[in-house]
């Protein structure tokens, strides 16, 4: 399917199917199918045409600007573009480390398209920085491979978002889980500790012993053992809460058969 251009010297891309699914939460799917045929470099350089396509603009019956894709696909309901899977078909011509090694060159070359940009947000009150990651003119990147959707079919965990850590379902792989979205929660739990702990009653003053009228030596008290100070032993700390920047996730390939392999980038941490 070509994906018409908004004029003159703009950029056409081919996709080869479009899914629409609202009832399974994805409203719009483009896919790319990938038989290995053509080299890493020119798949990768396909997503700079996609970039280039949902960045162009037109204006509407009343003249309003709007997104040239949004004239022929509806809201993805999900900061960002239309989402793009990638669907490798190995076939026989391809060996297990022949596509790891296609998948993970795929997935540096296009970083930029689907990586989207850190905003950094100061934390309040003295805390750690913190931040989101921008994806409006982002591509949300999903790879499969045809052995997959074969095996386990497309609702299963058979999708891995580029820049996510592990294979997932199709609504989670499209999920966006650092997004503003996700530091307007973190923000609301800070609030929400910093007022319990303002509603935390103040320690007691240990009470003095009315020495006025006393006769003779008073002997001193050993204080008991219950009323020692115990040491406080603290937990690990939740890893929900921390609140340090992220960078972005790499992959990793696992070894073993095709459908498990995982893709990774070089700078893998």
């Amino acid at each position: 399917m070509a994906l018409p251009s908004a004029g003159r010297n703009r950029a056409t891309v081919q996709t080869d199917a479009v899914l629409h699914a609202p009832e399974a939460g994805v409203p719009v799917l483009l896919f790319e199918v990938d038989n290995c045929t053509e080299s890493a470099d020119l798949l990768a350089a396909k997503f700079d045409r996609y970039r280039r396509f949902f960045r162009q603009k037109t204006k509407d019956h009343q003249g309003r600007e709007l997104s040239v894709w949004r004239t022929l696909f509806p809201p993805t309901f999900r900061e960002g573009y239309p989402p793009v899977a990638v669907v490798f078909n190995p076939g026989i011509r391809t060996g297990e480390q022949a596509l790891k090694n296609r998948m993970n060159r795929v997935l540096d070359l296009t970083r930029a398209f689907w990586s989207g940009s850190w905003e950094r947000m100061g934390g309040p009150g003295g805390e750690s920085d913190d931040g989101y990651r921008d994806y409006s003119d982002a591509i949300p990147l999903l790879f499969t491979t045809l052995p997959y959707l074969q095996d386990e079919g497309p609702l299963g965990p058979v999708w891995w978002r580029c820049g996510h850590r592990e294979w997932q379902t199709l609504t989670d792989a499209l999920a966006n889980g650092d997004d503003i979205e996700a530091w307007h929660r973190r923000d609301e739990e800070r609030r929400r500790r910093r007022e319990a702990e303002r509603e935390k009653p103040s320690a007691p003053e240990r009470e003095k012993p009315n020495t006025a009228g006393s006769l003779g030596r008073t002997n001193p008290r050993t204080p008991s053992r219950s009323s020692r100070p115990r040491p406080r032993v603290h937990g690990a700390d939740n890893p929900s809460t921390n609140r340090s920047a992220p960078t972005t996730p790499s992959p990793r390939l696992m070894a073993g058969t095709v459908p498990a392999a995982e893709p990774t980038s070089a700078s893998s941490p």
